[in-house]
């Protein structure tokens, strides 16, 4: 629980949940899909923003990997997720994930996710970067997460069961003993706290994005599930892997535009100012390499002054095939069908995050997570294209399979009626989240050093101790487990590169976990070595 001081409700004491109630944190894909699958039981859904809002799953572009094809198969996805996961995915949890995407892919079908088809009918599949066979399911080129959570918005409206409580900010969970009894949460606005008894938590807050200066994520994903999680004793696996996406349009914009991996998939390549492509000399794949690769490829042209754009000239059709890409380029002056697209990269996807089981569970009794909050390891170092959505709705499916065989059948339910709340106004950023954000993009961004590291540990530990906001502490606790991770990382390996150790060592081929305690002595003794 926090440290910080709450003030008393000011609300009148009222029960927001049940002794069997199950609360979701967080109103993207996985917190919507775990809320339909537990139906009819009954379900309190905690949106910081308004339902289908302020979520990452929404911006998703390039859809989800699935072997839905005949000359594909589950083997084959599961061979491309441990490649791309630079040797620590937990091949049991890619295995079950791999086994189990068609079937995800009919749940979303039948919720009425309008998925690309071909002529005759059959799912229009893509290929992505560092798969082996064309398996991503898509939405209109580059719309499917806005096509995905609109579907599932509606789907959630229409069950009675379950109830959204919107424009709440987490702030703590409740805990008695070892267990999780609940949340704490704030309404914009307001300096009171409601709490939300539950037997059942399930933490599906989103990633860690808003953390760095440059990021594709909304800019209300800033760890803040992964802190309150930590503040309350969960380990936390892999914080150090933060996945840059090579290709966010670099227009000026924060949070910046994506330009979907697909483009790349369907033939577009990275030039230099000069017009000159780059990755033929970095890696054999060239364009289509691991992220982590094309991101430091990236990185470079534009640390030596070369400039990297992306080069979609010879694609046809683009602003019907990629419309999402095309408003973009659009609203900043960028013609593509003319013109290369600037790029750079963006802190893009948290491979960290609260550890799970297979089942979703953590290791606090009475919480699970799902999500960008969760760490599966199903992504090891460094995640496969199109992977995340797979991977959420997979686990929030387990998870509601777990705790519906830990509550009876459900009967009527009468929901009391919900609070009117204020649309939250507080995810603005001030100068000291500013100062952090910098700093983590600096210091913890693509290329890292024990150096660099070192002097972030200590400058996120004073603006953690200075901290005059919750939200603040919270973004200085999650950015101190990615630091802190990554200065025990004494190696570079998928999306972590240290450049004062640019090797993999086999001997740290493993996953990571690291609780708070354990991460702030790690930030004193990189504090004590510096100075």
């Amino acid at each position: 629980m926090s440290d910080a001081p709450r003030e008393r409700d000011e609300l009148p004491p009222q029960s927001w949940g049940g002794a069997d109630n199950v609360v979701i944190v967080g109103g993207g894909l996985a917190g919507l899909f775990c809320a339909l699958k537990l139906a009819p039981r009954p379900v309190t859904v905690v949106t910081a923003s308004p339902i289908g809002e302020g979520a990452s799953s929404v911006w998703a572009q390039g859809g989800i990997a699935a072997a839905m094809d005949e000359s594909d198969s589950p083997a084959s996805h599961v061979e491309d997720t441990l490649k791309a996961g630079a040797g620590i995915v937990d091949r049991r949890i890619a295995e079950m994930m791999a086994a189990e995407a068609p079937a995800r892919i009919e749940d979303l079908l039948r919720y009425g996710v309008p998925f690309d088809r071909d002529l005759e009918g059959k799912l229009l599949l893509s290929r992505e970067a560092a798969h082996s066979a064309r398996r991503i399911v898509r939405v209109k080129g580059d719309g499917a997460g806005s096509a995905i959570m609109a579907a599932l918005v509606a789907a959630v409206h229409a069950t009675p069961t379950i109830r959204v409580l919107e424009n709440l900010l987490l702030e703590d969970l409740i805990c008695e003993g070892r267990y999780v009894t609940g949340i704490r949460v704030r309404a914009a606005g307001k300096s009171s706290s409601i709490v939300i008894p539950a037997r059942f938590v399930v933490l599906a807050s989103g990633g860690s994005g808003g953390l760095y200066a440059v990021t594709t994520n909304p800019l209300s994903s800033r760890g803040a599930g992964l802190a309150v999680a930590a503040r309350a004793g969960a380990v936390i696996a892999d914080a150090e892997f933060v996945q840059f996406h090579p290709t966010a349009l670099d227009v000026g914009r924060d949070p910046a535009p994506l330009a979907t991996e697909a483009l790349r998939g369907e033939g577009a390549t990275l030039v230099n100012a000069k017009g000159e492509r780059f990755m033929q000399a970095i890696h054999p794949a060239a364009e289509l390499a691991p992220r982590d690769i094309v991101a430091r490829g990236v990185f470079a042209e534009i640390a030596a002054g070369r400039g990297a754009f992306l080069d979609a000239r010879k694609l046809e059709n683009f602003a019907t095939r990629f419309p999402n890409v095309y408003a973009a380029c659009a609203s900043a002056g960028i013609d593509p069908a003319r013109q290369a697209i600037p790029v750079a990269p963006a802190a893009h996807y948290h491979m960290g995050g609260v550890l799970t089981d297979a089942q979703g569970r953590s290791s606090l009794d009475g919480l699970w997570a799902a999500g960008e909050a969760a760490s599966t390891g199903a992504h090891g170092g460094n995640r496969l294209a199109s992977n995340s959505l797979l991977e959420a709705v997979v686990f929030a499916a387990r998870i509601a399979e777990d705790i519906a065989g830990l509550t009876p059948e459900p009967q009527t339910f009468d929901w009391r009626q919900a609070p009117a709340l204020s649309a939250a106004g507080e995810l603005a950023m001030g100068r000291e989240e500013m100062r952090l954000r910098r700093l983590m993009s600096a210091e913890v961004g693509v290329i890292r050093s024990g150096g660099g590291l070192a002097r972030a540990l200590a400058e996120i530990l004073a603006i953690e101790n200075k901290a005059k906001t919750a939200a603040l502490k919270d973004m200085a606790i999650a950015s101190l487990m990615i630091a802190a991770a990554a200065y025990a990382r004494t190696e570079s390996r998928g999306a972590h590169y240290r450049s004062d150790f640019p090797e993999a060592d086999p001997k740290q081929a493993h996953r990571s976990y690291f609780t708070l305690d354990e991460a702030r002595a790690i930030a004193r003794r990189a504090g004590a070595k510096a100075a």
